[in-house]
């Protein structure tokens, strides 16, 4: 859902809720506390998708095709060309 649409009650809501996670996930002291934490967040699914999301930015960042990632990674090619619009998005 877009937020332009949503009320603007709703918008601080999640903006504070994402806020909150983002404090939250910055107290872990180190690499093995973070992935405790996140362990403890996200179901199994959910923390592999997020991993591959980023290994998605790092391939294309590295200039392998989407084509190949997507086969390389076991995702569709939707979810690599939302990660390369994502990355052209950031770069503009």
């Amino acid at each position: 859902m877009n937020t332009k649409h949503k009320p603007n009650s709703e918008q601080q809501s999640e903006f504070q809720y994402k806020r909150e996670l983002i404090e939250h996930i910055l107290t872990a002291s180190d690499a093995d506390s973070l992935e405790q934490m996140l362990e403890h967040l996200l179901t199994p699914a959910e923390f592999l998708e997020i991993s591959k999301r980023l290994q998605i930015t790092k391939l294309l960042e590295a200039g392998i095709s989407q084509r190949q990632i997507a086969e390389t990674l076991g995702v569709g090619i939707a979810t690599v060309t939302r990660g390369s619009r994502a990355l052209k998005d950031n770069s503009t």
